[in-house]
C-alpha cells in the first residue's frame, strides 16, 4: 500500500513539472507579445525596487536611536561634561544625533541662535530622507500612463491590420493587437501600484522620524533652559 502511495505522488510531481514550466513559459511569452514598452515597464519595476530597499534602510537606520539617548545628554549637559555630550552624540549616526551634537556646539549663545542651527541642520537630515521619493512618486504614477499607452498603440495596431486586409478580415487580425494592448496595461497597472503603495509607505516612515527629531529637539531646548539644580533635586 505504502509503495502505491509513493507511486502515486512522484506520477503527480512528474505531470505537475511540466505544467509549471508550461506556466512560466507562458507568463515570459505574454510579457514578450507586450512589444517594447514591456522592456520601459521591467526597468521601472527595477528602479522602482532599488529605490525602496535604498530608501528603506536609510530611513530604518535614521530612526535608530538609544531611549536613554536624551536622559545622558542631560546629565552630561548639566555636570558641565560639554565633550562627553559630543562625544556621545558621534557614536549614533542619526539626524537626531546630528541636531543635538549642532545645538551642544553653540551652548553659551542665545537660545534662539542655538534653535535655529539645531532646526536648518533638521531640514538637511529631512531633505536627505526624502531624496529619491519624488522619483519613486513619478514611477507610481508614470507606470500605468505608459501600459494605457500600450493600450491605445495595440488598439491603433489591430484596427490599422483589418484596414489592410480590406474585405478578408480575420479575428486574429483584430485579437493581436487586443492581447498587446491588454499586457502593457496589467504591466503598467501592476508597477504603478507597487510603487505607490511603496512610496506611501516610505512617507509615512519618514513623518515617524521627522516626529522623533520634532521631539528631541523639544526636549533638548528644555533642558538648555532648565536650572541646573533642577536635576539635583529631583
Amino acid at each position: 500500500m505504502l509503495n502505491l502511495l509513493l507511486q502515486a505522488d512522484v506520477v503527480e510531481a512528474i505531470e505537475a513539472a511540466p505544467v509549471q514550466q508550461e506556466m512560466t513559459e507562458s507568463l515570459i511569452e505574454m510579457a514578450v507579445k507586450g512589444g517594447p514598452l514591456m522592456i520601459v515597464l521591467l526597468v521601472l519595476s527595477l528602479i522602482a525596487i532599488y529605490l525602496f530597499g535604498k530608501k528603506w534602510w536609510m530611513i530604518r537606520q535614521a530612526g535608530k536611536i538609544d531611549k536613554d539617548f536624551m536622559m545622558d545628554i542631560r546629565d552630561y549637559i548639566h555636570d558641565g561634561k560639554i565633550k562627553s555630550a559630543k562625544t556621545l552624540c558621534g557614536k549614533f549616526d542619526t539626524p537626531v544625533a546630528r541636531m543635538v551634537e549642532s545645538g551642544i556646539d553653540r551652548i553659551g549663545k542665545p537660545l534662539g541662535d542655538i534653535q535655529t542651527a539645531i532646526e536648518n541642520v533638521g531640514n538637511v537630515e529631512v531633505a536627505r530622507l526624502e531624496k529619491g521619493l519624488p522619483y519613486l512618486a513619478m514611477i507610481a504614477g508614470g507606470a500605468p500612463m505608459i501600459g494605457f499607452l500600450g493600450t491605445v498603440i495595440g488598439m491603433v495596431q489591430a484596427f490599422f491590420n483589418m484596414s489592410k486586409a480590406g474585405n478578408n478580415i480575420d479575428i486574429t487580425l483584430l485579437s493581436s493587437g487586443i492581447y498587446t494592448a491588454m499586457i502593457t496595461t496589467v504591466g503598467g497597472l501592476i508597477v504603478g501600484i507597487i510603487a505607490y503603495f511603496g512610496y506611501n509607505y516610505l512617507t509615512s516612515k519618514v513623518s515617524n522620524v521627522v516626529f522623533q527629531m520634532e521631539s528631541s529637539t523639544i526636549e533638548f531646548m528644555d533642558l538648555l533652559d532648565e536650572p541646573a539644580g533642577k536635576k539635583d533635586e529631583e
